[in-house]
Parts: structure tokens; C-alpha cells; sequence
């Protein structure tokens, strides 16, 4: 089963990423974008950098070897923190911005593939084959690096590109204090999901044991 998920939430992950890159990229330049320009706006979107960090963890663990192929990503820490990221992805679309806009066609696709099927396909992997009951407490502070880099990231961008990848870090629109209030919201959920992860890989460390 375990095996199954993986070789499915690779394909899946690949095709949406790929085809989301096919799609975007074109759109973004006919909206006035550069081809460098739209490229940095594809890899812009925290969806996009987590669906390939799971890429990368189902594709570090292909190889018979164990380890063998993309060490950094193989670890049980490193896959218990994407699932963590990956289901922020979920949650957050799901709850905020799936009703900020109604995307079409091959769009919707996309948009159905990498905020929904990869995170469920990741989360269901990670809890059958995934994870070993490794993780510390120690990791949620290294996880949650990767969320804070990101808002970082998002909002020295925004003044320079004259735009955001989501509509809650518009200090322009929204303000200082409704962006911080965003932020953190979104960086407790983030810890939240944390500390679940952390009790149910022990768990399921205990019942290996």
C-alpha cells in the first residue's frame, strides 16, 4: 500500500506540477510578464515549493538502496515536516482562498490536483510508509523555518514585483496589522499541525515497537 501511495503521489505531483508550469507561464506573459518574470512567479507560490519538496521525498525513497537518491529528503524528519506543510496547503486553500476565485479548464485541474489530491495522497503515505516514530520535539522549530522564509520571501517580492502570491500579504491592500494578524494565524495552524504530527509519529513509533 505504502509503495502504491508513493508511485502515485509521484506521478500525480509531477503531472500537476508540470502541467501547472505549462499553463501558468504562457498566461503570466500574456499578462505583461517576461519569460524570467513568470518563471519566478510559477516558483512564487508556496503550493508550488511544497508539492516539489513532496516530489522530492517520494523520489529520494525510489531507489532500492534506501537512501541512496536525494539523502536531504529521505530522512523521516524531513517527510514528517512536508507532511506538515503539505496539509497547511490543504487547509489554507481550502478554507480561504478556494472562494477567492474560480479557476477553469485546465485550471481547475491544477487546482484541484495541488491543493487537494497531492496532500491527501502525501498525508495517507506518510502515516502507512512514512513515518517512524523518529521525530523530536526539537524539529517543529527547524519545520516551521520553512513557512517564516517563505512569508519573508513573499513580502520583500511584493514591493519589487508590484505584486503578491496571495491576497492576505497585500500590505498595499490589506495593511500592516491585518497582514501580521494573517501571518501569525497562519504560523499557529502551522505549529498546531506540528505538534499533531510530532504525537501521531510517535504513536505510530510506539506501536511499531
Amino acid at each position: 500500500m505504502g509503495r502504491f501511495l508513493q508511485i502515485a503521489g509521484l506521478a500525480i505531483g509531477l503531472a500537476g506540477l508540470v502541467l501547472q508550469f505549462c499553463i501558468t507561464v504562457p498566461a503570466s506573459m500574456e499578462a505583461g510578464r517576461s519569460l524570467l518574470g513568470s518563471i519566478v512567479f510559477y516558483f512564487s507560490f508556496f503550493t508550488i515549493l511544497t508539492n516539489i519538496g513532496a516530489v522530492l521525498v517520494y523520489t529520494s525513497l525510489l531507489s532500492s538502496t534506501g537512501y541512496a537518491w536525494l539523502p536531504a529528503f529521505a530522512g523521516p524528519r524531513m517527510r514528517a515536516g512536508v507532511a506538515v506543510s503539505i496539509t497547511l496547503v490543504l487547509i489554507v486553500y481550502a478554507t480561504v482562498l478556494a472562494r477567492l476565485w474560480q479557476p477553469q479548464g485546465l485550471f481547475l485541474l491544477c487546482d484541484v490536483l495541488l491543493h487537494y489530491v497531492t496532500p491527501v495522497l502525501f498525508v495517507l503515505w506518510w502515516l502507512v510508509a512514512g513515518a517512524e516514530g523518529r521525530t523530536r520535539w526539537s524539529d517543529i522549530s527547524r519545520w516551521v523555518l520553512y513557512p517564516i522564509a517563505y512569508l519573508v520571501y513573499a513580502l520583500v517580492r511584493a514591493p519589487i514585483a508590484g505584486e503578491v502570491p496571495y491576497p492576505f500579504l497585500d500590505v498595499a491592500k490589506n495593511g500592516t496589522a491585518s497582514v501580521a494578524f494573517a501571518a501569525l494565524a497562519i504560523t499557529a495552524l502551522f505549529l498546531a499541525i506540528s505538534i499533531i504530527a510530532v504525537f501521531i509519529d510517535r504513536g505510530i513509533g510506539h506501536r511499531g515497537a
